[in-house]
C-alpha cells in the first residue's frame, strides 16, 4: 500500500518518518496498491510508478479512492444520511488519521458552504480536553458563519472512542462512511485485480 498523497513522506522508517518498511520491500510485493490516487495529479502517479518499477519492474500496480458513501449521525447510528445534508452547511473536520487531507478534501468536493479542521496525530485517543478545544472552535465559527457548525469525523475516530465525541451534544456530530474504489488504470480494474489476488491466492 502506497499513500499517493505523500509516498515515500521523507524516505525515513518510523519513528523518524511515515515508512512501516526501506522501499527495497518492494520486491517482495505481489501487487502494489496506491491510494488516494484520485487527489494527485497524473505526474504524481507517474513518478510513483518509475520509483515502485524501479525496484520491482514486473509489479502490477493499482490505484484506489476512499468514495464518500452517507453520513451516520451519533445520537441515531441506526439511520443513513445522504451526502446532500452537508450541503449549504458550515462543518469542522476533526481527525486522528494519517491522512487528514484526504479526508478533508471529500468533504469540501461533498459541498459544504465552508469547511474548517482540527488534525490530531494519527491513532491519537481524544480527550475531554480536545472535547473543550472543538467546543471553543465551533462557538467561533458560528460567530463567524451565524450557521451552526456540523462536526464530521470518520468511521475510525468513531470506533476508537464512540463516547467520547458524545460530549460534544448538543452540537450535531456525523460520521462519515466511505468505501474503498478500485479507479480503473491502463486497463487493470476491480474485476482484474479480483482475478489475480484470487490467482495468487491458490499459488
Amino acid at each position: 500500500m502506497i499513500n499517493g498523497l505523500m509516498p515515500w513522506g521523507n524516505c525515513k522508517l518510523l519513528p523518524l518518518g511515515p515508512l512501516r518498511e526501506p522501499l527495497t520491500a518492494i520486491k517482495r510485493a505481489d501487487i502494489a496498491v496506491v491510494h488516494h490516487a484520485d487527489l494527485v495529479s497524473e505526474q504524481k502517479v507517474k513518478d510513483i510508478e518509475l520509483v515502485v518499477q524501479e525496484i520491482k519492474e514486473s509489479l502490477p500496480i493499482f490505484y484506489t479512492r476512499m468514495a464518500p458513501s452517507y453520513f451516520f449521525e451519533l445520537r441515531n447510528i441506526s439511520t443513513k444520511m445522504h451526502l446532500e445534508a452537508l450541503r449549504d452547511t458550515v462543518v469542522l473536520c476533526v481527525s486522528a488519521i494519517g491522512s487528514p487531507d484526504a479526508f478533508v478534501q471529500a468533504v469540501e468536493k461533498i459541498g459544504p458552504l465552508f469547511v474548517d479542521r482540527i488534525d490530531f496525530s494519527d491513532h491519537y485517543s481524544f480527550e475531554i480536553e480536545d472535547i473543550h478545544m472543538i467546543r471553543k472552535r465551533l462557538r467561533q465559527l458560528e460567530d463567524k458563519s451565524g450557521y451552526k457548525p456540523i462536526v464530521i469525523v470518520t468511521e475510525k475516530d468513531y470506533d476508537r472512542d464512540p463516547v467520547i465525541l458524545k460530549h460534544l451534544h448538543p452540537s450535531q456530530v456525523l460520521v462519515l462512511c466511505s468505501e474503498m474504489q478500485i479507479i480503473p488504470h491502463k486497463g487493470r480494474n476491480e474485476y482484474s485485480f479480483m482475478s489475480l489476488l484470487k490467482e495468487l491466492l491458490e499459488v
